[in-house]
């Protein structure tokens, strides 16, 4: 394709999803409600595990670390889907698309690498439970936490500049933000090459993770095996069942779309699969989590009382 006939545009254009009448204003709503309580579950999250010392162990560190990532993750395309559920089609900027293609993979490969080192975490705690304390030291932890987003960070290099750097003939972009597949579908040249990088980089880091968390439950569900008593394996579950959840979703979701063939889905499934770990995910994370644990309740009520009576102080 002769790419001097083609003329850059100014902005890309955001398809996002098809809603009409009454339906737009009910959307934007309702999707500004769980975005907003998202925000909210995050952050109490973070508040509550610095607030109680009880809470102060390596699993509600990491549990707060992943809260953190998500109060930038689903901030990053929620600004983009709200404007297309009110208005339709909206204009972005491609400086400001290609900086939430960069920040988006980013934050994606951070979490990957955050559940591997949250089910080592999990590993330690219960198979080496006599050395725990001391492998898993606070400094240990903030290397660890570090090294996630030094990884997330530096593994989507790759795929983004290679998307920045093509040459783009069409602008309407078939999502609710900047992403590679949509992205490439603009290009004025063919992109097979781009998408087999793209697949051998997500899908090589995502299948390591995952490699390495079925692993290491795998030694977990030995351990838990072994225990004695009914009630001390049903703990032990109990600590890890809220990981599994959360892996299942993020994972299961990213391989549809990042490492499974596109040709194989019908059109605009990868939009509604996006909604999976770009927006239900972290609004069910505190829920998955915290929320329904007894640690956490306890936490809540100590926190509140200690409020209360700083209040009742003269």
């Amino acid at each position: 394709m002769d790419l001097v006939n083609h003329t850059w545009t100014q902005s890309f254009l955001l398809a996002g999803f098809t809603t009409t009448g009454a339906v737009r204003p009910l959307a934007f709503l309702g999707t500004l409600c769980i975005y907003l309580l998202t925000l909210a579950g995050n952050l109490f999250i973070i508040v509550l595990v610095q607030a109680d010392s009880r809470l102060s162990t390596p699993m509600y560190f990491f549990i707060s670390v992943l809260s953190f990532l998500e109060l930038w993750y689903v901030s990053t395309t929620v600004p983009t889907l709200l404007p297309t559920l009110l208005h339709g089609c909206s204009p972005i900027s491609p400086t400001l698309c290609f900086v939430q293609l960069y920040v988006f993979h980013s934050l994606g490969m951070t979490e990957c690498y955050l559940l591997g080192v949250m089910a080592l975490d999990r590993y330690l705690a219960i198979c080496c439970p006599l050395h725990y304390h001391t492998l898993m030291s606070r400094q240990v932890q903030l290397w660890l936490a570090g090294a996630t987003w030094v990884a997330g960070f530096s593994a989507a290099l790759v795929p983004a500049s290679l998307t920045a750097t093509l040459p783009f003939c069409l602008k309407e972009v078939a999502h609710y933000f900047c992403d590679l597949a949509p992205l490439m579908r603009l290009a004025c040249v063919d992109t097979g090459w781009h998408a087999q990088v793209h697949i051998a980089v997500i899908g090589i880091i995502n299948a390591c993770n995952l490699v390495l968390i079925l692993g290491l439950y795998g030694g977990i569900l030995r351990a838990v095996l072994k225990l004695p008593s009914a009630a001390s394996r049903a703990k032990a579950f109990s600590t890890c069942s809220s990981h599994i959840t959360v892996v299942v979703l993020f994972f299961a979701s990213a391989f549809i779309v990042y490492v499974g063939p596109p040709e194989s889905r019908p059109e605009g499934t990868d939009k509604l699969i996006a909604l999976v770990y770009t927006f239900l995910t972290p609004f069910l994370n505190p829920v998955i989590y915290t929320f329904r644990n007894k640690e956490v309740r306890e936490a809540v009520r100590r926190v509140t009382q200690s409020i209360r009576a700083l209040m009742k102080r003269p």
